[in-house]
């Protein structure tokens, strides 16, 4: 019986609702119990914007993550915000593009990950997010699987079809990373 807590947070506009829902596709598909709450400022765009996301084998009692056993940040306010919260043992991965700061604890496993760097070097300047999403399905063992290609297909939709190869390539460069 397995439990995972995820608490995505950045800026409005980085994309961090739409990593979270991937993974959120991800676990339905896998047959988990899921739950994903997205939640936002008011002014949206470069505003503060969270996401939980539990990936369950049993049923989800509270979509609120107070505790994350993983976290994933894309700015400074995020990782200064939340970075206690994350249970001992957990793991953090951040956009050390955006965080200059190494992260505090000790307890806790952190990937550091170039991801607005290796974006904008790689003519995919918006998908930072995806990038980093990458590094944490491949550390979680989970990237390449059939299961990630078909949350992707769910989360970009049909109008957006022409969007999966570089998001595929953004995945890929970050599990490569």
């Amino acid at each position: 019986m397995s439990t995972n807590n995820y608490l995505f947070a950045g800026f409005g506009g980085q994309g961090i609702l739409f990593a979270g829902k991937l993974l959120a596709y991800k676990g339905l598909i896998d047959e988990k119990q899921v739950s994903w709450l997205p939640s936002y400022g008011p002014e949206m765009r470069g505003g503060t914007a969270s996401c939980s996301v539990i990936v369950s084998d049993t049923p989800v009692g509270s979509p609120i993550v107070s505790n994350p056993d993983t976290l994933i940040v894309m700015n400074l306010p995020s990782l200064d915000r939340y970075e206690d919260a994350v249970v001992p043992g957990g793991t953090i991965f951040m956009d050390s593009t955006l965080i200059e700061r190494p992260v505090k604890r000790d307890d806790v496993t952190v990937y550091a990950v170039p991801a607005t760097r290796l974006a904008s070097e790689n003519g995919i300047p918006t998908l930072a997010n995806m990038i980093l999403m990458g590094k944490v399905l491949s550390v979680m063992g989970e990237y390449p699987s059939d299961s990630v290609e078909a949350a992707l297909g769910k989360v970009i939709s049909a109008r957006h079809a022409d969007k999966l190869d570089i998001n595929r390539r953004a995945l890929q460069l970050g599990a490569e990373y």
